[in-house]
């Protein structure tokens, strides 16, 4: 893999040559790290191991995931077209985890779509309560329809509006959001050509601007004491500890929440980023941000 030029000088000056080379090794590295999660809305994940005709390896971080390993191809399987689990980057899963969706809760996914993250809330609310999925894009709200009905969701809306739409219907409606924002998309790097093509440091100051719009109506959307998880598939600090501080600079009702996850992760200062040689992924990021209830 050839990386961009600009992506390296600017890990070596982040992560240091030494370990910038590392990371670099990885992406390098033939193959990626393959998942997916069981759907406890219509199987345990103890059950679904035992179903399934491959192997699984827990994923850390996420007590319903599992890794699992080529020739096994569970896409074209019966029991994911019967929604029993969904095939999902493994640090992405983290999301869920960590938004601590419950019963009875009003949940925003404010960009859903495919509908991993939502899937994932969804059986963490036992299908109980409202979920509101959005995606902005016609076509992708589509298959985030199609995949919410796969995988047995029954409280959920699925929307397609803009976040300043849902901003002027909706203010302080929501007990959790999820952002998991447009971004550069270096975690896309070994599965999509196209991402190492797009990649420049003048559309990553365009993420980042976009980011912090789409925040800033994500913070209108919460209800005081609510959480926020804002995530990308990129590991470039732009768009990852830079938005959030710049969003906690902005927004002083806001603060960082611990950010634990199962099997010890770490992490940095209340958000983690999952590297690919640290954690096996193909890139991540998650904040975890807390609204004043007296906001």
């Amino acid at each position: 893999m050839e990386l961009p030029v600009g992506f390296k000088e600017r890990m070596e000056g982040f992560l240091g040559k030494e370990e910038a080379g590392e990371l670099f090794a990885q992406y390098e590295q033939e193959g990626r790290h393959l998942a997916l999660r069981a759907n406890t809305l219509k199987i345990t994940p103890q059950e679904l191991g035992e179903v399934l005709p491959f192997p699984l390896t827990p994923v850390e971080w996420c007590p319903e995931g599992f890794y699992y390993e080529e020739p096994a191809r569970p896409g074209l399987h019966p029991f994911h077209e019967g929604g029993l689990y969904y095939i999902q980057e493994p640090s992405a899963m983290g999301v869920g985890v960590l938004a601590g969706a419950r019963p009875g809760e009003r949940v925003l996914d404010l960009c859903a779509a495919p509908g991993g993250k939502a899937t994932y809330l969804a059986a963490a609310m036992e299908n109980q309560g409202l979920l509101v999925a959005n995606e902005i894009h016609p076509a992708r709200a589509r298959v985030l329809s199609q995949n919410m009905e796969r995988m047995g969701v029954t409280n959920a809306l699925v929307c397609n509006m803009s976040p300043q739409d849902l901003r002027r219907r909706l203010p302080g409606f929501f007990h959790r959001v999820v952002v998991d924002a447009p971004c550069s998309g270096e975690g896309m790097f070994r599965k999509s050509p196209a991402a190492l093509e797009q990649w420049s440091m003048d559309n990553i100051r365009l993420c980042h601007s976009r980011q912090m719009e789409i925040l800033e109506q994500a913070d209108a959307l919460l209800a005081p004491g609510g959480v926020l998880v804002y995530s990308t598939c990129t590991i470039l600090p732009e768009e990852n500890q830079q938005v959030v501080e710049a969003f906690l600079k902005q927004n002083k009702e806001f603060s960082l929440c611990p950010l634990v996850l199962p099997g010890d992760m770490g992490a940095e200062e209340g958000y983690r980023t999952f590297y690919p040689h640290k954690d096996g992924t193909d890139g991540f990021f998650i904040a975890c941000l807390r609204r004043n209830q007296e906001s």
